[in-house]
């Protein structure tokens, strides 16, 4: 193309400037513009002086060769965008070989490039499932072989290089020039992932531990959770590389034991991945105060290392000291909303005992209590949003009297808005259908009064304890159990348990209702001009002229044997306000009887002692 770009130079239609340009886009093929990006040639038409080009949106585009000489830039035939355009399913094969197309990639760029550029070339177009799957084999093979220089942190360039380094000299080179402890740790767990490849591992821990001493010593008092992440590296290296221990080296004891260390702050300050091996070793360092030390932090820290401290103390059995201090700090409000997050989430069969309604007041409390620190706050707030079985679990042992004075403490807390004050409303609801005319201020005429003996009563209550302190509590075991067995698809334990709560609550809900209805009463001294419950009627039967009594009581009293009926049942809603020489007809087992009334005496003349309620 050289040639013919020479001749239109020649005939004045571009400028001889453009020739060596154009000749190089001709040749490769493909090129980029700084707006419209990649583009493929597809021809060169030297009658009308222009190119044809592929641009993304802009097929065919063309393009006068002399705005293209000066507009376009040449992109090489090895060129990654080049090899994509020209032949997709080629590279595509070559992902396969994940360090020969980071080469190319690499190679397309000036020899480095970063992550994102690197995943901006290859996905989805060559990768299109599992890009970091993908990029975590690329990096470990990279890291192997000598050709490449891996950062640490992702703004970095990968480099290639054409002279080959091996694996501990490049890693050796960049704990050299790491500036501060804190990122020479981090270029030695580095060198502790790629132990297995080291050459000569004793010479490098020994590089390693010589340099890290110094500045163990340097970071001790100042930045005690640098210097402990430095002194556990030091140590895991030594072990790997089998090197001996110098006699003044700073122990994680050491840095524990000095004064004015803080536990709660310190361990927040080391990274996550860590907490365990922290927490181990002020168990070492501090073997008669470790876990009364513990306990004192829990409200004090994330609710990630909360769980890293019960951890610990549980598996150490300290178990029921642990509870202890929730029971105290949960009893009192005192406890932080991390920690409340921690334990909301938790709900295992360990804590079952502690689970209840005070846990939510609680958490209640903390989220007030915190309301000028949003983050914390949020957190618990969107925990107790999204969790939707927290609330009902929470409450299905408790009293009803005590989950009315919860609703009433949602109703009035500031921390939710009012949608979300709704929701959780409705969840209450859901478990507990009693506490409805409490939240909407309304009883309907099926929601009136029962009228009930004490002695009925006091058996209802009796039920309705039972249910709630022993068999609600022991199906939630049973329910944190099944849970602990594995996939809950295929758990049957837990979903005849589930099953099992789904009954015991209904149970919960009805007596809950029939209590909140319920009106104690000793029947005494009712009046008799008419029939009313608390009164003994004598009848005749107008069939058989046979005489009949009934003792009409309360809601729950019923006793056929003896004549003893409540005043809800279909005789008794026929007797009641009616005379002495009064007819009346009821049905009874399928047929229709009629009786007069001769007589009606009270039941009781005087009233009983009244039951403690």
């Amino acid at each position: 193309m050289k040639e013919e770009f020479e001749k239109l130079a020649a005939a004045g239609k571009i400028e001889g400037k453009h020739v060596a340009p154009l000749t190089h886009l001709a040749e490769a093929g493909c090129c980029t513009h700084r707006s419209w990006g990649f583009g493929r040639i597809k021809t060169v038409d030297t009658v009308f002086v222009r190119f044809k080009i592929d641009f993304p949106g802009k097929p065919g585009h063309p393009m006068d060769l002399a705005f293209a000489a000066e507009s376009l830039k040449a992109v090489p035939k090895d060129h990654i965008l080049a090899r994509k355009a020209n032949d997709i399913d080629a590279v595509r094969h070559l992902a396969a070989h994940h360090i020969d197309l980071i080469k190319i990639v690499l190679n397309s760029f000036g020899g480095k490039a970063t992550t994102d550029q690197i995943q901006h070339v290859l996905v989805p177009d060559v990768i299109s499932d599992d890009w970091k799957k993908w990029w975590e084999t690329a990096r470990r093979e990279m890291k192997k072989d000598g050709h490449f220089i891996v950062p640490l942190k992702k703004t970095e360039p990968v480099v290639y290089q054409a002279q080959e380094t091996s694996l501990q000299d490049r890693l050796l080179a960049d704990f050299r020039v790491a500036k501060g402890l804190k990122a020479r740790v981090a270029v030695v767990q580095e060198i502790l992932k790629a132990a297995s490849d080291l050459k000569d591992k004793a010479a490098a821990a020994n590089e390693v531990i010589l340099i890290l001493n110094p500045d163990i010593v340097s970071h001790q008092r100042t930045q005690p959770a640098v210097a402990l992440e430095a002194i556990f590296a030091r140590d895991e290296f030594r072990a790997i590389a089998g090197s001996t221990l110098a006699g003044d080296e700073v122990s994680a004891a050491q840095v524990w034991l000095q004064e004015g260390v803080r536990l709660g702050p310190l361990l927040e300050n080391i990274p996550a991945a860590k907490h365990h091996r922290a927490l181990e070793s002020f168990k070492e360092a501090a073997p008669e105060k470790w876990a009364d030390v513990l306990r004192g932090a829990l409200n004090q820290v994330s609710a990630k290392l909360a769980k890293e401290i019960a951890g610990i103390l549980v598996s150490n059995g300290k178990l029921n000291l642990l509870k202890e201090t929730l029971s105290r700090l949960i009893n009192q409000h005192g406890a932080s909303t991390e920690l409340l997050l921690w334990f909301g989430r938790e709900r295992t069969e360990d804590f079952v005992d502690i689970l209840g309604p005070e846990v939510f007041r609680a958490m209640l409390t903390a989220m007030e209590r915190d309301q000028f620190n949003e983050k914390r706050s949020n957190r618990l707030r969107d925990f107790i949003l999204e969790d939707q079985e927290l609330l009902g679990e929470l409450t299905a042992s408790a009293d009803i009297e005590v989950i009315k004075d919860l609703t009433r403490a949602l109703q009035l807390s500031p921390v939710f808005d009012d949608m979300d004050k709704r929701s959780l409303l409705a969840r209450l609801v859901k478990a507990h259908p009693a506490v409805q005319s409490l939240i909407t201020g309304e009883q309907t005429k099926q929601e009136s009064g029962l009228f009930v003996s004490w002695e009925s009563l006091e058996r209802r209550r009796l039920e309705y304890q039972d249910l709630v302190q022993k068999k609600i509590p022991a199906n939630s075991k049973e329910i944190a159990i099944a849970r602990s067995y594995g996939d809950l698809r295929e758990n049957h334990e837990y979903k005849a348990a589930k099953e099992m709560q789904k009954i015991l609550m209904r149970q919960k809900e009805d007596i809950e209702a029939q209590l909140l209805r319920a009106r104690g009463t000793d029947f005494a001294n009712a009046k008799t001009d008419v029939v009313g419950p608390g009164t003994v009627v004598l009848a005749t039967d107008l069939a058989n002229n046979q005489p009949e009594t009934f003792t009409i009581l309360g809601a729950w009293d019923s006793d056929p044997d003896q004549g003893v009926i409540s005043y809800l049942t279909p005789i008794a809603i026929a007797l009641v306000n009616r005379k002495v020489g009064d007819e009346v007809e009821f049905e009874l087992h399928g047929s229709k009887r009629r009786h007069r009334i001769e007589k009606i005496e009270a039941w009781k003349t005087e009233a009983p002692a009244q039951p403690s309620v």
